[in-house]
C-alpha cells in the first residue's frame, strides 16, 4: 500500500513507523527542515543538546511515547523537578498533597477542600460524565471561591483568555488525572528523538521529505497530492492509495479545496490558540529556589508560565547556560504574534524584574518562537464535535491534536493518535 503522510510531527512519524513495519510504501511530507511538529527543536553551536522552541516534557504515565522510545532503544531521563505558582510576586511550591496542605494563603478548610477536589479528579475515571459542565462554574462550587479565585481562575484566564467560560470540566479532569510527580525527557532533546524515528522509518524503506510544501490535496478514485520543493521550487504531482493529514484542521481546509461545505463547517467550529515562547539564555539561574515550572496566578501578568528548563535538565548539556521559557497562549491575531523579540522582552521586563531584579545582567541572548495553533479549545460536550479519522475525501484520513480528547495536547497523545490511525488503515486495507 502506497501511503502519504502530511506532517512530520509525532503523529505523522508514529503513523509512518507503524505502517513501514507492516511493509507499506510510506512517504512523509514536511514543510520545515526538521521533524517534530510543535515539539521541534533548535540548537546553538555551543550546545550538546537541542532545545524545544516550545517547552515540552513527558509524564511517567505517558506510556505510548515511552513505549516507542523503548522500542527504538532511545534513552529517557526521569527526574522530579520542582513545580510552583506565583501569587502576589511570591513563589510557593505546589506540586504534592503536602505542599497543598502547607499553602499559607488559604485557610486550613480551603486547603483541605481543594485537596479533596484534586484527589477526586485524580481517581475519578468517568470523564464523559463531566464534559457537559463548564469548569468556570463548577470549580468554584467544589473547591470554594477563595481557592478558585486565588489560584485557578487566573490560570484559566491566562491560558484561555476570552474562552475561559467555554472550557469543559473534562479538560480540567484530564490535566489533573495525567499529572505525575516525576517527569521524563528524551536524552539529547525532542529533535534528536524525532530524528531517531526518522532514521528508523528510512531503515525500513520509508521516505521523509523535508522542506516540501503541500499545495493541493484531492481525491476521486485515488488521493492525489501536488507539492513543491521549497529549495528549488520544483512542482510535482503524485498519486497514493491512502493519505493521512496530521496538520491542524484549518490547514487541512486550505489544501483540500473540494471538501463538502457541511464538513468544512464542522471543522470550522473547532477553535484553538497559538503559542509564543521567548527563550532567555542566562549565565546564572533565574529562580533562586530551583523551581522548574512556575504558573503565574496573576490575570494582569504579561506571561502565563515561566519554565527554567535547566532546573530540569543539566545545564552542562547547554554549555552551562541557564535556559528560561516565557510562555503564553494567545489567538494568532493577538499583538504578541506581531511583536519582535526585542519588543516582547521590553513588555515582559518590568514583570520579570519583580521576580529577579538583576536577571538582565546575566543575559547572553534570547530568541522568540511562535506557533499559530498549539492548544485546542475544549468546550462542553466536545466529544460530539470531534471529527472522525475518515474524511469525505476517498482514502484520506485526518489525525491531529484536535482528536486526542479527552486528553490534552502533547507528544504522547500524538504518538498514540498516529498508531491508532495506522492500525485503522491497515485494518481497512
Amino acid at each position: 500500500m502506497k501511503v502519504a503522510i502530511i506532517g512530520a510531527g509525532f503523529t505523522g512519524l508514529s503513523a509512518a513507523y507503524e505502517l513501514v513495519k507492516k511493509g507499506n510504501d510510506v512517504t512523509v511530507f514536511e514543510k520545515d527542515q526538521n521533524p517534530g511538529g510543535l515539539a521541534i527543536g533548535y540548537k546553538e553551536n555551543n550546545w550538546k543538546w537541542s532545545l524545544e522552541k516550545h517547552y515540552h516534557h513527558w509524564f511517567t504515565n505517558d506510556y505510548s511515547v515511552l513505549n516507542l522510545a523503548k522500542e527504538i532503544n532511545y534513552k529517557v531521563i526521569i527526574k522530579g523537578p520542582k513545580t510552583s505558582i506565583l501569587v502576589n510576586y511570591k513563589i510557593f511550591q505546589l506540586d504534592s498533597p503536602i505542599s497543598v496542605l502547607k499553602f499559607p494563603l488559604l485557610t486550613l478548610i480551603s486547603r483541605l477542600r481543594m485537596s479533596i477536589v484534586i484527589a477526586f479528579f485524580k481517581f475519578y475515571p468517568f470523564w464523559k460524565t463531566l464534559e457537559k459542565y463548564k469548569a468556570s462554574i463548577v470549580l468554584p462550587k467544589l473547591m470554594g471561591l477563595k481557592a478558585y479565585s486565588l489560584i485557578w481562575k487566573p490560570l484559566f484566564v491566562n491560558k484561555f483568555g476570552k474562552y475561559i467560560n467555554d472550557v469543559s470540566l473534562s479538560w480540567f479532569w484530564a490535566r489533573i488525572k495525567k499529572r505525575t510527580p516525576s517527569l521524563a525527557y528524551p536524552k539529547g532533546g525532542f529533535l534528536n528523538f524525532a530524528n531517531c524515528i526518522v532514521g528508523k522509518i528510512r531503515e525500513r524503506g520509508g521516505k521523509v521529505l523535508f522542506e516540501t510544501e503541500i499545495l493541493e490535496l484531492s481525491s476521486e478514485n485515488k488521493p492525489q497530492i501536488k507539492f513543491r520543493n521549497i529549495k528549488n521550487s520544483k512542482l510535482e504531482i503524485e498519486n497514493f492509495d491512502v493519505v493521512i493529514v496530521t496538520t491542524p484542521s484549518f490547514l487541512f481546509l486550505k489544501i483540500a479545496s473540494n471538501l463538502p461545505e457541511t464538513y468544512k463547517n464542522t471543522l470550522g467550529k473547532l477553535k484553538g490558540l497559538g503559542a509564543t515562547n521567548l527563550i532567555l539564555r542566562l549565565r546564572e539561574p533565574f529562580f533562586n529556589d530551583g523551581t522548574y515550572w512556575l504558573s503565574v496566578c496573576d490575570k494582569t501578568a504579561p506571561v502565563m508560565a515561566i519554565v527554567e528548563h535547566t532546573n530540569f535538565m543539566d545545564k552542562e548539556n547547554y554549555d552551562n547556560e541557564r535556559l528560561l521559557y516565557l510562555g503564553n497562549y494567545r489567538e494568532h491575531t493577538d499583538e504578541y504574534f506581531s511583536m519582535t523579540k526585542e519588543q516582547m522582552l521590553e513588555r515582559f521586563d518590568p514583570f520579570l524584574k519583580k521576580i529577579n531584579l538583576n536577571y538582565k545582567d546575566n543575559l547572553i541572548g534570547y530568541e522568540l518562537f511562535k506557533a499559530p495553533f498549539a492548544q485546542p479549545i475544549i468546550p462542553t460536550n466536545y466529544s460530539k464535535m470531534i471529527p472522525p479519522f475518515k474524511t469525505p475525501l476517498k482514502h484520506v484520513y485526518l489525525a491531529n491534536i484536535e482528536q486526542v480528547y479527552p486528553w490534552d495536547r502533547g507528544t504522547n497523545y500524538a504518538v498514540e493518535l498516529g498508531e491508532k490511525v495506522a492500525r485503522l488503515i491497515s485494518k481497512n486495507a
